[in-house]
């Protein structure tokens, strides 16, 4: 199991499940579930062969805590020649994208219910096209900062799995977190693409806002949307 002591996200379970979900879990996440990633399965931490994700080479994008999953099945039915890799520790959250997989009908999409570092582990180098960190844990305590995901300890695996000129986005509504993204992720080997603030402003034109946004603007906090592109 990855070190519980620096993780970048919070909790890993909330409310009771609803039996829906947990037929979900039962039923679906089994055909779902990315295999050959976390540590039971692969305890000596081999290399996984990308291809055989999906059965092919098509492009590979990665979501790094998926929440409730509507984004990532957003672009799933938008992306059809695309594979998409969700990770996601939140159990509850989990549930929910399943039941949203199941009735978007989308097969373009694999799951790993837990720690996205495993998956840095073992891929490749330079074997994805494109990522996103969507409102992410903003961990608001000076103390707590080192433990948000735009830190050495997380970009560098992830900047060493994507291609040259594969697209990093990262949405928050955080601006401090605007702050330690335009600072830490330029430094692990990423150009921005929107050094200006009043772009930050601007969704992505294929943005679907998540319940994370909804809950930040009905709070009165504003959403930032900014763009990197691994450098190589």
């Amino acid at each position: 199991m990855t070190d519980q002591t620096r993780n970048f996200y919070g909790r890993i379970k909330g409310k009771t499940l609803k039996s829906a979900q947990k037929r979900h879990l039962e039923q679906d996440l089994p055909a779902l579930e990315l295999r050959g990633v976390s540590r039971e399965e692969n305890p000596s931490r081999e290399q996984i062969d990308p291809q055989t994700i999906f059965g092919d080479a098509r492009p590979l994008w990665l979501e790094v805590g998926f929440g409730g999953g509507e984004h990532l099945v957003h672009q799933a039915g938008r992306n059809p020649e695309v594979g998409i890799i969700g990770c996601e520790p939140y159990l509850n959250g989990v549930a929910m994208a399943l039941g949203k997989i199941r009735a978007a009908g989308v097969s373009n999409l694999r799951v790993y219910p837990w720690d996205v570092r495993d998956l840095f582990d073992v891929l490749p180098e330079a074997c994805l096209d494109r990522a996103f960190l969507l409102y992410p844990d903003p961990w608001p305590k000076a103390r707590h900062h080192r433990r948000r995901f735009v830190t050495p300890e997380h970009l560098l695996p992830l900047a060493r799995a994507m291609r040259p000129g594969a697209v990093f986005r990262v949405a928050t509504d955080i601006p401090d977190y605007v702050r330690q993204t335009m600072e830490e992720v330029p430094q692990a080997g990423f150009d921005c693409l929107t050094p200006d603030p009043e772009a930050w402003r601007i969704p992505w034109e294929d943005w679907l806002s998540t319940r994370y946004e909804q809950k930040a603007l009905r709070e009165g906090r504003r959403p930032h949307y900014l763009t990197f592109r691994r450098q190589g």
